[in-house]
């Protein structure tokens, strides 16, 4: 599976997990529509679920007049997994393919403001974290 692939699959598992409060395994599961599993989507993932708390604080001290309940559900979760990338997967996923990817998902999921809003708050993280 290429990597876009997982990071699109992550992103509705980490929705379904955020909406439906489902286990990561079986929203994993249900993703994948019956195709094999992908280490990276798995990584990403539960990556994100272990580290849930670090990673909302850093996009509640990041967010201008927002708090993290009102943000969109695609756009929680799209940040979520990008700042999961940038501050554990660095030293395999250079910081600007993290953006990159970000960005293009959220003008594929996201609403007409998504990539500009993630673009903003993810160049934050990036500026606190290196």
């Amino acid at each position: 599976m290429k990597r876009r692939t997982a990071r699109e699959k992550a992103l509705q598992a980490l929705f379904q997990i955020d909406v439906s409060s489902s286990e990561p395994s079986s929203a994993i599961e249900h993703v994948l529509e019956g195709e094999h599993n992908d280490d990276y989507l798995t990584r990403l993932v539960i990556g994100v679920v272990d580290h849930l708390d670090e990673i909302d604080q850093l996009i509640k001290s990041n967010l201008e007049k927002w708090s993290i309940d009102r943000l969109a559900t695609v756009d929680r979760n799209l940040l979520r997994m990008a700042i999961f990338e940038l501050k554990y997967e660095h030293d395999e996923v250079p910081e600007k393919v993290v953006l990159d990817e970000a960005i293009e998902i959220a003008k594929l999921y996201g609403d007409d403001q998504s990539s500009k809003f993630i673009n903003g708050v993810l160049s934050k993280v990036k500026q606190e974290l290196f």
